[in-house]
């Protein structure tokens, strides 16, 4: 079994997602007694979120590459970004260690096509939806027509996820708000429902959506598993 290295405290409460994931599929597969084989770099996460909110990309680069590098160091095989947002530095981390870095919209992007859809909905942080570093990669490598929420939905979006999602708060209220900006997408033809932050999966399922939907914190952790068995 391969060693995975996550890079993670993107919050912790989705790195705790991960890791969950990671150990269940490991044991799923190989028997009741196995777990996955990984390291985990966990930043403070609210330096992680001022350096973000400030636009230090430079920073915020040296501190993935950081982790990229120690986490080489130890003996990882292969990286995981534990987040959506961080991976408008995937590249730089790339370019920075020899290990392979697993793209978290690549197991996304593949998992939408399988499923035969083209036109998905994009929930997010603010950055994730309004860069092209993520709708790009799906459009460019899967050949997915990504659709946003418009500004007021995706500052509420936005919102939800650094007030409350990363704090472990997950309110009835703001469920029903991505109910009703999902709605919008599939009334604008979204055929899928892409949620691109890893902490949504902890307020929104299959059940809140009229169209499928595809966890990235999930797919991303269950590629990460394949990849680590050599499937």
């Amino acid at each position: 079994m391969r060693l995975i290295g996550l890079i993670g405290g993107m919050s912790w409460e989705s790195s705790a997602e991960y890791y969950r994931i990671l150990n269940q599929g490991v044991r799923d597969r190989i028997g009741p007694t196995a777990s996955a084989r990984c390291l985990l770099w966990s930043f403070d996460f609210s330096e992680i979120e001022r350096l973000q909110h400030a636009g230090d990309w430079t920073t915020l680069g040296e501190r993935m590459v950081e982790a990229a590098r120690r986490l080489e160091t130890a003996g990882a095989d292969l990286l995981l970004i534990c987040t959506n947002t961080m991976h408008r530095l995937a590249p730089t981390v790339e370019a920075a260690v020899e290990i392979p870095l697993l793209h978290i919209a690549d197991p996304t992007g593949r998992s939408i096509r399988a499923a035969g859809l083209s036109r998905a909905g994009l929930l997010g942080t603010a950055f994730t939806m309004e860069h092209a570093f993520y709708k790009g990669r799906l459009a460019d490598r899967h050949g997915l027509d990504v659709l946003v929420p418009n500004e007021r939905d995706r500052a509420t979006v936005h919102r939800i996820i650094y007030e409350e999602l990363v704090a472990g708060r997950v309110l009835p209220a703001s469920r029903e708000a991505y109910r009703a900006v999902i709605g919008e997408l599939v009334a604008r033809g979204a055929e899928a429902i892409i949620l691109g932050c890893t902490e949504i999966m902890l307020l929104i399922g299959p059940d809140d959506s009229p169209v499928p939907v595809f966890d990235t914190t999930t797919l991303h952790a269950e590629a990460a598993v394949a990849a680590a068995l050599g499937d």
